[in-house]
């Protein structure tokens, strides 16, 4: 596996209190700036975690972010959600503006009575044919660990009509993912949420006026495993059902916060965060139309197959699939990208790769977890949580979380970055949107 090491400069301040700028120098001297979104600059302020982002019809892109008043999760006080546009592929950023307000109020020490308190862990995906993007988030006073189907985890969903500089008020649809687990076998599960960042809008299946919605869930089941399943919409985001069967998750124990993206071939990848570097499963379409298919047995990708390595930490982190050009030999692929700490602990965020150039490449959980061509690190400093979109002008557009002023003080702040594919495989491959894939199907062999 190729990695590519660098050495890294001072932070400048020249640009508070708008925007603060740091510069990582690469070992030839070309540098690389990053911008703080939301930024936590001392240890007693308000901290940022939690990082989201879409990429609107126009090109903007818009980033949300907890604003942790308890310095905690959902479950423990008072959490805004936060957001910031940029109409000019990262160059600048928005005034930071509140999506939602929690109040921090627990009502008579029931959970379900305090669903204003906070609101948290947001994940986003913007429309590709309308000016609509959704959030969906926790909300309440409960905690993941002490939830039960009594008193669950809360989830909110929020619309904006003008690609993201209004909101509407939260609406509750906390039922819609509990209900369908009520008889299952793993069920009644008794805590979920949404795996943060990006939700996955299909680039293939549309039905009616929306391409299709695809999120993942962490749940708690009856037996207190961490399992994983996959909703999906066809509405975006009005209703939501699980995709395959509700009594066998894909990811049945073991897994954590998860996220999904499509395969090449239409297929479905999951993606969840575990000790070491990543679980993965794949589900296979029998009926793209009606979400009808079946998962496969989930993979470990780690040090011991040279997947995807995360030393001495379990994080949350983006899967992205992009159409590339190998520049060694012309040949149009795609390529897998994969985010997370490399470590040791949450430290040093940075995106790991690999070609996807025959059927052999992604046709099994098992091959997608092993053999990773390589990796390139993002930041040198204590650093977790991290997401990624494609960018209007093809780029990588990288928002994650870095303590960028040593606060330590309960979050972070919400760094953005940008590169190319070339940048991210050392000149290896190029995107190149002009991959045609039908032929490209047709042509894989085994």
């Amino acid at each position: 596996m190729k990695i590519r090491q660098f050495v890294f400069g001072a932070v400048s301040l020249l640009a508070f209190p708008l925007l603060l700028v740091s510069s990582d120098v690469y070992k030839d001297g070309v540098s690389k700036k990053s911008t703080d979104v939301f930024r936590t600059y001392t240890s007693q302020a308000v901290p940022y975690r939690i990082p989201a982002i879409a990429k609107t019809i126009d090109g903007s892109l818009v980033a949300v972010a907890d604003y942790r008043f308890c310095r905690a999760d959902i479950g423990y006080g008072h959490i805004d959600l936060h957001c910031s546009i940029s109409e000019d592929n990262g160059k600048s950023w928005g005034n930071v503006f509140t999506v939602v307000e929690g109040d921090g109020k627990k009502i008579d020490n029931n959970p379900n009575l305090s669903l204003n308190a906070g609101y948290g862990d947001p994940c986003i995906i913007a429309d590709r044919t309308s000016n609509r993007v959704l959030i969906i988030c926790v909300c309440g006073y409960q905690t993941y660990f002490a939830a039960s189907r009594e008193y669950p985890n809360q989830v909110a969903r929020l619309y904006s009509e003008d690609g993201g500089r209004t909101w509407s008020a939260p609406q509750v649809i906390t039922e819609q993912f509990y209900a369908p687990f009520d008889n299952a076998a793993v069920g009644p599960i008794k805590s979920m949420f949404i795996g943060s960042g990006r939700i996955h809008q299909s680039r293939y299946v549309k039905v009616g006026d929306y391409y299709r919605l695809y999120a993942c869930m962490l749940a708690r089941d009856k037996d207190n495993n961490f399992c994983n399943f996959v909703v999906y919409s066809d509405d975006f985001g009005d209703n939501w059902s699980v995709l395959g069967p509700v009594d066998t998750a894909p990811v049945p124990a073991g897994g954590d916060e998860p996220k999904t993206e499509e395969l090449p071939d239409g297929s479905l990848l999951l993606s969840s965060r575990c000790g070491g570097g990543r679980l993965y499963n794949i589900f296979k379409f029998s009926d793209v139309a009606a979400a009808k298919g079946e998962w496969g047995k989930h993979a470990f990708s780690g040090e011991r197959n040279n997947g995807v390595t995360a030393l001495g930490n379990s994080c949350n982190g983006e899967v992205l699939v992009l159409p590339v050009k190998r520049n060694s030999d012309g040949k149009d692929m795609y390529l897998l990208l994969q985010s997370l700490p490399f470590g040791n602990g949450r430290t040093n965020v940075g995106i790991y790769y690999k070609e996807l150039s025959c059927s052999d490449d992604f046709d099994t959980p098992d091959n997608i977890a092993r053999d990773w061509d390589g990796r390139y690190q993002v930041t040198n400093k204590a650093s977790a949580y991290s997401t990624m979109i494609q960018q209007q002008d093809g780029a990588i557009a990288f928002l994650y979380e870095e303590d960028t002023y040593g606060t330590n003080g309960g979050g972070y702040t919400i760094a953005y970055k940008n590169f190319t594919i070339d940048e991210i495989t050392d000149g290896e491959y190029s995107f190149n949107d002009k991959v045609n894939r039908k032929k490209f199907l047709k042509g894989l062999k085994r």
